[in-house]
């Protein structure tokens, strides 16, 4: 959940961090912009994905769909959608992005703290 992203000992190896909103929009930036950027982060090929429109991977990415797990321990959407966190709080929830199978965009969002989501870790 966002607690451990937000953890002072670091979910992240030493030398790397969690992204914010900021470094995941010049990342969505210099990909083309949301309406593109989802395809070019998503991995190629159906084994993960349940279809898997636009995907091309150009970026290295190779986003895979873990879902998510809700507060209360319930999983889901695994295999269809694939979500991260960033680091940047939004007052009870924080800022997260999100792939999604049935096309190539990749959407900001708000997520709750206590759910379950991805992290990407970039270099300092």
């Amino acid at each position: 959940n966002w607690y451990t992203v937000n953890d002072p000992r670091n979910v992240c190896p030493t030398g790397w961090h969690v992204s914010t909103d900021a470094e995941w929009t010049v990342l969505i930036d210099y990909l083309g912009g949301y309406s593109v950027a989802g395809g070019k982060m998503k991995s190629t090929g159906t084994q993960y994905w349940s279809g898997n429109t636009d995907a091309t991977n150009e970026s290295g990415f190779s986003g895979l769909p873990g879902g998510y797990r809700l507060y209360f321990g319930t999983f889901s959407l695994i295999g269809s959608f694939g979500y991260w966190w960033s680091s940047t709080e939004l007052s009870g929830d924080a800022w997260s992005r999100g792939l999604y199978f049935y096309n190539g965009n990749v959407n900001r969002l708000n997520f709750d703290k206590s759910s379950g989501i991805s992290v990407r870790c970039i270099k300092d």
